[in-house]
């Protein structure tokens, strides 16, 4: 899965979208990506009032609810152990979600999603055999360190220690999507992982938002992070990924943590220095470079 905290294009069968099919691919990726990013500042405005958590339930639920009523999944007749997996997909999307908004309540929006993407660039080297592979690793990691400024005034430490519990989720996240794609057609496994997912931040989230959830400015405010976050670039990222080669389409959301950095200064007031710029070009580099020179997979 691309980002995070949204579908990823490799748990579900591509299909064309008529009206962005019209587009060039590559500008239809872009508006996804800054589409997610943005949706994660706006989120970020909601903490003061909501709390993280109660971010979480409110653009969960209804990300769950818009896919449940696009996609209607079938559940009945399903085999047991895809049902499971779907579970599991959902427990692993509901988490990185959750500890994502966590971690953005306490460090700023493109540090987080630069360290967040240790995650998939984790699960590239592991499964890489090459030796370059390692060398885009250690330049990532170098980028990471570097954000952690560990000699001098660091990253909050519980909001490192979330954001990594984040990236790993989104590695577990990545894998899971994989296995699913082969047991669902179309989104339907996608729009369950969702439901499940919507229920993981539930408690904590009640505890943080209580009677201001249903509070009709927050509801619509969910919505439409909800549809930034995950209903936009979803549609959109699956429709790139159907006319772009894979190593194109992994070059450009390489640009993640550029955009998220973007979107915390213009949304958030969020600063950086020259040390945390710097650091984000080390793993927006390691990203594209991991991208690449990644082997193609063999042909049919």
């Amino acid at each position: 899965m691309a980002v995070r905290d949204r579908p990823a294009p490799e748990a579900v069968a591509v299909r064309p979208l008529p009206v962005v099919d019209r587009f060039p691919p590559v500008p239809v990726l872009l508006c996804g990506i800054v589409s997610i990013q943005f949706g994660a500042a706006l989120a970020a405005t909601l903490f003061d009032d909501l709390g993280p958590a109660g971010t979480s339930v409110l653009r969960l639920g209804f990300a769950a609810i818009i896919l449940v009523v696009l996609w209607r999944p079938r559940v009945r007749g399903r085999d047991p152990h895809a049902l499971r997996l779907v579970a599991v997909f959902g427990l692993a999307l509901g988490l990185m979600n959750l500890t994502f908004y966590e971690a953005l309540d306490r460090i700023p929006l493109g540090v987080a999603v630069t360290i967040e993407f240790a995650g998939p660039l984790g699960v590239a080297v592991f499964l890489s055999r090459r030796r370059l592979d390692l060398v885009w690793a250690a330049l990532a990691a170098a980028g990471i360190v570097l954000l952690a400024n560990p000699f001098g005034q660091s990253v909050d430490t519980v909001g490192l220690l979330l954001i990594l519990a984040a990236a790993a989720c989104w590695a577990a996240y990545i894998l899971l999507a994989q296995r699913a794609g082969r047991h669902f057609s179309g989104s339907d496994g996608v729009a369950l992982a969702m439901v499940v997912a919507a229920l993981v931040p539930l408690a904590p989230g009640i505890a943080q938002g209580g009677g201001d959830l249903l509070r009709p400015e927050f509801l619509a405010i969910g919505a439409g992070i909800a549809l930034l976050s995950s209903v936009i670039p979803y549609s959109l990222e699956t429709e790139a990924l159907r006319r772009l080669p894979a190593h194109v389409f992994g070059v450009l959301m390489s640009l993640e943590p550029a955009v998220a950095a973007i979107a915390g200064l213009l949304v958030l007031g969020q600063d950086l220095v020259a040390r945390q710029v710097a650091a984000i070009a080390l793993v927006v580099a390691a990203s594209v470079g991991v991208s690449r020179t990644a082997t193609p997979p063999p042909e049919a």
